[in-house]
């Protein structure tokens, strides 16, 4: 990416007073990055856990930085705030062969019989190999349900922590295993369990384990009523299939011009006898798919857009774009078109960066006037959209509304 990050003289100056809200970021993959988090102009970063080895850094982060409940009310025009954090912990598609499911009531006898490290891999991986070195490289796979069961109590202590990064991906092939004395030559300063610059192998996931790992995730968010983040490349269509069958039976009723007038008077009616203040204090009640997704920066094609704003589906759906992936590769044109086409209220903005501080900042603000360019909105107007749809996303009932909120199209 080329330095265009200074903002010249002919550009509007960047309002961070208004509160920028990261939707997705992996800073715990350079754990030392964490000391640069409090200065940054940023006012929140959502934090990304995909794999075994980063749970409980993420949970660290949280608990020293994170976003509290009593925070809500002073999240905007708060001038010189520390940046924090909101954790949120899933299962990445790259990390799903190393789960086995266990949740299956055939195998629930067996849940505490460790399945063979070759048979498991066999079994969830394409093409199909006798590689025994390679499989035996691969560490142990961990149980599904004690992954669940760990999400859980991490979401039990962080209320406003999301699940995620989940998803999918026909793309993503494992790396190798390392070279004679490349392990022992690695940074140190690096997170274990990513690629590290290794060669990869022709093995993938199997996309049959990847959606069953993808689905137990979106189950838990639903169970916890907590909005997900979502992975998904080269399987736009497999995603959205995925989302729609754990609302099957939940859809909303899609009611005519007509009948909407009708209803709305006796609505109306009757809101004059109910307590106005229910909806917005009650706790949302558990369902089998989750209130609120988020597809992380979105490569599909506009075309898609359609089929996620069907009035009948009973989650929100947002879509979050990042400078590094969407606006720098060959498929900007094609973002550039999604982001005119998706509403004003259901777009993020994030930096999907595994570093935080200055970098993390500069690549934000980019993407933001980005945005307010391809939207036709000042950098002011823009910000403030941007910070009332990751409340909207992260928060949902639990959001506080104030006087910076804007609500565009």
């Amino acid at each position: 990416m080329g330095d265009n990050t200074s903002p010249s003289a002919e550009r509007e100056s960047f309002p961070w007073h208004l509160g920028v809200f990261d939707a997705h970021c992996h800073p715990t993959e350079i754990v030392s990055s964490k000391r640069d988090i409090p200065d940054m102009k940023a006012r929140v970063l959502t934090i990304m856990a995909s794999r075994g080895q980063d749970q409980h850094i993420v949970a660290g982060f949280a608990d020293s930085l994170g976003l509290a409940e009593t925070d809500l009310g002073h999240l905007n025009g708060t001038e010189n705030a520390q940046c924090q954090v909101v954790p949120s912990f899933g299962w990445h598609p790259w990390f799903s062969h190393q789960l086995y499911d266990d949740t299956e009531s055939t195998v629930m006898q067996q849940r505490h019989q460790v399945p063979d490290t070759v048979a498991h891999y066999k079994s969830v991986l394409t093409p199909e190999k006798d590689d025994e070195n390679f499989l035996q490289a691969l560490p142990a796979p961990q149980p599904l349900s004690e992954y669940l069961a760990q999400t859980r109590e991490y979401l039990t202590k962080f209320p406003l922590a999301l699940v995620g990064e989940i998803g999918l991906d026909r793309s993503f092939r494992l790396p190798n295993d390392w070279l004679p004395g490349q392990k022992d030559e690695r940074d140190r300063g690096l997170t274990p369990g990513g690629r590290e610059g290794r060669r990869l192998s022709p093995y993938r996931v199997q996309m049959n384990h990847q959606r069953r790992i993808m689905k137990a995730q979106l189950h838990l968010a639903g169970e916890m009523q907590r909005a997900v983040s979502v992975h998904g490349v080269a399987a736009h269509g497999v995603v959205f299939e995925v989302l729609q069958e754990t609302w099957k039976g939940h859809e909303k009723e899609v009611i005519s011009k007509r009948s909407r007038k009708r209803r709305s008077s006796a609505a109306a009616a009757h809101a004059k006898e109910a307590n106005p203040t229910v909806a917005e204090t009650e706790a949302p009640m558990s369902k089998p798919f989750p209130p609120r997704v988020c597809l992380h920066s979105y490569s599909g094609p506009p075309d898609s857009l359609r089929q996620y704003f069907n009035p009948s589906i009973p989650a929100s759906i947002f879509f979050s774009f990042s400078q590094v992936i969407n606006l720098s590769s060959h498929g900007s044109k094609k973002a550039i078109k999604v982001i005119e086409e998706v509403p004003g209220d259901r777009i993020l903005v994030e930096s999907d960066l595994h570093i935080a501080g200055d970098r993390m900042d500069a690549v934000l603000e980019e993407m933001v006037r980005s945005i307010c360019q391809m939207k036709g909105w000042s950098v002011e107007e823009g910000v403030k959209q941007l910070a009332s749809n990751w409340k909207s996303f992260v928060l949902g009932h639990k959001r506080v509304f104030n006087s910076n909120d804007r609500i565009v199209q």
